[in-house]
């Protein structure tokens, strides 16, 4: 079995530096889990305590049912994949994959077999005679790939692996590693500062911020559901659309004001806000739960907000919208047919059954 468990490990490097902080997190056998955060947030380094690369500083780290603090990056039975393919540049393909069996003195015929399967998974045996400077960015990358499938591990580490490669081989490799993940049926831990990746790739996501994990679900989850403006604002492209404002009451029913807009809240909204009447909050919605009015046949008037619209994105399948109440500016995603005029105002429909909502102090979610 190949479970992988964190608990409450830290690191702090010279003068205090907390770059991560109590962190609990387990990973099943055979789970692909991403970390994602921004540059900084220790994602990389809570994967280098896993490999042993990075000394922990307080806390245990367990692969299977072996707590491996103090065991040796070598004798830990993972195999880490990094953003810089780390190949022997003075070595062919086929002596780079072979290379670390060798060091552990695995039988040739053993070691060619291995090979030639890594090779075949990732379609580069046409390759084995050329070195790293003859290949390009995505192939470089397989064989890095290839040199740790090869040691059959019980855990796979990758770090940004993908961060060097252009727009379209990213999309090309981030779909092979997935397919590789369904074939070899082994545990993957990921870091990526993309969410694109993780939403894509991953069976759970945790999501990081400044060392800490800010919340751990399934891709759907985190987006529909997260847990704080931090994991909204950063999973989801265009990220989340916010506005400060206060929830009023009128007649009985409540709204959102945002100094030159009112909107009207559902109705199962009304038991959790109703405890913010008065209040200052923060208002969340999605780009793509904002819509021209001219293509809604039945919008309720309360949920019609006048903006200004700054800027015209097409995007090929859809367009980005860049829009401005007077007091603030946030994006609407729609469908390809639609041209508003630039530097006109237009009519937009806020579904409130899809809104989030987010205490001012704490920043976490409400609705």
């Amino acid at each position: 079995m190949a479970q992988v468990s964190l608990r409450n490990v830290c690191k702090l490097f010279p003068g205090n530096v907390k770059a991560v902080d109590n962190v609990n997190l387990g990973i099943e056998n055979k789970e692909f889990m991403v970390l994602v955060g921004p540059s900084g947030c220790g994602k990389s380094t809570t994967l280098r305590m896993v490999a042993g690369l990075e000394e922990i500083s307080s806390g245990d780290v367990f692969i299977g049912n072996k707590r491996v603090n103090d065991v040796p990056a070598k004798d830990r039975d993972i195999a880490m994949v990094f953003q810089n393919y780390a190949l022997y540049p003075h070595m062919t393909v086929i002596e780079n994959m072979s290379f670390g069996l060798k060091l552990r003195h695995i039988p040739k015929q053993e070691i060619v077999q291995r090979v030639n399967e890594a090779a075949e998974i990732l379609g580069i045996k046409r390759l084995f005679k050329r070195k790293p400077r003859e290949l390009s960015g995505g192939e470089r990358q397989r064989v890095a790939v290839g040199r740790a499938i090869v040691r059959k591990p019980m855990v796979f580490l990758f770090d940004e692996p993908l961060s060097n490669l252009d727009a379209k081989m990213r999309v090309q490799m981030r779909t092979e590693l997935h397919k590789l993940h369904i074939r070899l049926q082994t545990t993957i831990i990921y870091v990526t500062h993309d969410q694109v990746e993780a939403m894509t790739m991953g069976d759970r996501i945790a999501v990081m911020k400044d060392g800490i994990i800010q919340q751990v679900a399934d891709p759907i989850s985190i987006y529909d559901t997260p847990r704080n403006k931090f994991v909204a604002g950063f999973i989801g492209s265009p990220p989340m659309n916010f506005m400060n404002g206060r929830i009023i009451k009128k007649e009985g029913k409540l709204y959102f004001d945002e100094g030159k807009i009112i909107v009207k809240l559902v109705e199962d909204m009304h038991k959790k806000m109703m405890p913010y009447v008065g209040k200052d909050i923060i208002f969340g919605i999605r780009s793509e739960d904002i819509y021209d009015k001219l293509f809604v046949s039945e919008a309720p008037p309360e949920n019609i907000v006048r903006v200004n619209c700054e800027v015209y994105e097409p995007m090929g399948s859809e367009v980005y919208l860049y829009l401005n109440t007077g007091k603030h500016t946030f994006i609407a995603r729609v469908g390809a047919h639609d041209k508003p005029k630039v530097n006109a105002d237009m009519d937009v429909v806020f579904d409130m059954s899809k809104v989030h909502f987010f205490d001012k102090n704490t920043e976490d979610t409400i609705v």
